[in-house]
């Protein structure tokens, strides 16, 4: 029986600020995946971005990776006729390594930002999620911001600033954002997730320390104007027809929806379906839509928006690969929307075998 079975790999962990996100994901996906249909191994990486077969994301979570044994180290073996992880030591993996699927859960850099992506797609191995365009889009504030714009998708005024001009040239670049922006505003690094990372400024002295943390995670720096409204959420599943959810919405316990308030919960809460008039509903979840084409995504992302009290809405970003643990929007959008947590996995490992085969079919020489 086990041998009908699709052989699914988790991976997760990585070097990115998100490498906690990623546990609680790999987590909460790994008690819900059902088990009469796949068999499921495991591949854990450490902040050193070493990979580890079979660590559980639950072990992850207490022990972190010191305890791991370091004969568990692996590798993928980029042989384009006999995928596989290979142990280093030499010692055979359970069906040596062999798998049908690849079921990356790893936010931010080095996970969620077109770089993994693109090591399963020289190894040539079906995976969940976006490929190596729309993730890097998906990533890059900077840059999705500019596709948005290009799509004539609303935005709040933002500018962009590298951390080697706001290190040599502070004051040109403060009175530039005083000037283009003001206050409040928000200060992001460009290529993380889950708020990490992110201020809120009011005045210069809080402006000039958001900036020195957001250069602490990313060469580039988005400080966007801050919009007075709701913040709410879209999740959208599909390759070339995606759907979207009903909206839900973020009631933070700070001041925004901070890296603490999504994952302690405390204070925070989610209203779904997002108490908002059918027409700002559908608008949003077309706007969502075309977000999530405008970056060429696949498979999941989750879409934000700030909706004004007059119902303006505000387009914020995309996330390709949202977070999945148990309090997170996007798994709870789509099952208020009527799929549940465990048949939300077999659609989005469906759609990555869907993907896979479709580019199976394009030829990439003339012979």
């Amino acid at each position: 029986m086990e041998d009908h079975k699709l052989r699914v790999v988790l991976l997760f962990g990585g070097r990115s600020g998100e490498h906690e996100v990623s546990l609680n994901s790999a987590q909460s996906i790994f008690k819900a995946i059902d088990r009469n249909r796949y068999s499921v191994e495991t591949v854990g990486i450490n902040k050193q971005g070493q990979w580890f077969w079979g660590v559980r994301p639950e072990d992850a979570i207490k022990e972190g990776f010191s305890s791991v044994d370091q004969s568990r180290q692996v590798t993928l073996v980029l042989d384009l006729t006999h995928p596989r992880f290979m142990a280093l030591d030499g010692s055979v993996l359970p069906n040596d390594g062999h798998f049908d699927l690849i079921f990356p859960v790893l936010h931010g850099p080095y996970g969620e930002d077109g770089t993994l992506q693109g090591l399963l797609e020289m190894a040539n191995v079906p995976y969940v999620g976006s490929g190596v365009l729309g993730s890097s889009l998906g990533m890059d504030k900077d840059r999705m911001k500019a596709v948005f714009r290009e799509k004539n998708l609303p935005l709040a005024r933002y500018v962009t600033l590298l951390r080697v001009d706001f290190i040599d040239r502070p004051e040109d670049c403060l009175n530039e954002i005083e000037a283009n922006i003001g206050y409040p505003c928000f200060v992001k690094p460009a290529n993380l997730g889950s708020s990490v990372g992110i201020s809120k400024a009011h005045d210069r002295e809080e402006l000039k320390n958001a900036l020195d943390i957001a250069a602490l995670y990313d060469r580039k720096i988005v400080v966007e104007e801050s919009i007075n409204g709701r913040e709410i959420e879209v999740a959208v599943l599909g390759n070339d027809t995606p759907k979207a959810s009903v909206p839900g919405e973020v009631k933070p316990a700070h001041e925004f929806y901070s890296y603490e308030a999504k994952y302690s919960n405390i204070g925070s809460s989610l209203l779904i379906p997002a108490p908002v008039n059918e027409s700002v509903a559908t608008r949003m979840q077309e706007m969502a839509l075309e977000a999530f084409r405008a970056v060429e995504a696949c498979g999941l992302s989750r879409v934000d928006f700030f909706v004004t009290s007059r119902n303006e809405i505000y387009l914020n970003e995309i996330n390709t690969l949202p977070g999945f643990t148990e309090i997170s929007m996007y798994p709870k959008l789509w099952e208020a929307t009527g799929i549940s947590y465990s048949e939300l996995i077999d659609q989005l490992i469906s759609l990555g075998l869907e993907r896979f085969k479709d580019k199976q079919t394009c030829k990439i020489s003339c012979n």
